[in-house]
């Protein structure tokens, strides 16, 4: 069975350098025991150098949160590219995240930003999710438009270093309605690798991995990667907490998939 990969993103946590410091050597400290699991670290950009090491563990890793379009250095104010993100040792980005494409990240914003990652040799995880859910299924059309945009102009090489991130938007933040359920997750997440066969293959439909986020906690991350099969699972607001994060690693390591048996 392949590793789980739990990752944890800070958002604009924690206040201060110490903190991050504090916090980063704790979510270390636990990942590197660990047999199953692979740890991603997602802190403010700031804070990325921090936490780089000089004895590189292969159980976890560091992300941006974002990076810019730009692909090159340059007169750009404010921004910050992949190149730079991957010289202060980050292995992972994340784009399309709901809350970059609330503030204004278009289709073709997020597309230009997964390129980017690509071509600075990061592994991209995007962010695809719908912002309600119908029970005719019309919001697996919108899903399926974010996907095909996203990877527009993906090479079939390029989809080796992606991971897909189902984040359903009402289940995301402070005001979420709570998580989806486990059962829902699965069956998106097979109409995911149904759209991603159609773009790059079966075989590299059925090897991408495919996260789930929005609202996970050490109560439901068991379910979510044991009944939902999921590879993953992108976590926001626990990864601040240090006993959340313990017990949602402890548990990926241990978890086993349960089967579906048609009836």
């Amino acid at each position: 069975m392949k590793d789980k990969l739990i990752v944890f993103n800070w958002k604009m946590n924690p206040a201060e350098a110490k903190e991050a410091r504090w916090l980063g050597a704790k979510v270390k400290t636990i990942s590197s025991r660990l047999k199953k699991v692979q740890t991603v670290m997602v802190p403010p950009a700031v804070f990325l150098p921090l936490l780089t090491s000089t004895k590189p563990s292969r159980r976890w890793s560091l992300s941006a949160q974002d990076i810019s379009l730009e692909k090159e250095t340059g007169a750009f104010t404010g921004e910050i590219s992949a190149t730079q993100v991957a010289s202060v040792g980050a292995k992972y980005v994340i784009v399309g995240h709901s809350e970059r494409r609330g503030r204004g990240d278009t289709d073709d914003v997020v597309r230009g930003k997964l390129m980017a990652g690509l071509m600075a040799g990061l592994s991209v995880i995007l962010c695809v999710g719908e912002k309600a859910r119908d029970a005719h299924g019309a919001y697996l059309d919108f899903l399926r438009a974010q996907l095909i945009s996203a990877t527009k102009a993906c090479r079939r090489a390029d989809f080796k270093n992606l991971i897909i991130a189902y984040e359903p938007v009402w289940a995301v933040g402070d005001q979420a309605a709570g998580a989806d359920t486990p059962d829902n997750f699965f069956h998106n997440a097979l109409f995911i690798r149904k759209v991603i066969s159609g773009l790059a293959g079966q075989e590299t439909a059925l090897s991408i991995p495919i996260l789930y986020g929005g609202s996970v906690n050490s109560a439901n991350a068991v379910e979510f990667l044991a009944a939902g099969r999921a590879d993953g699972l992108l976590i926001g607001r626990a990864s601040l907490v240090p006993e959340e994060v313990k017990a949602i690693l402890l548990l990926a390591d241990q978890v086993k998939v349960k089967v579906k048996v048609k009836k």
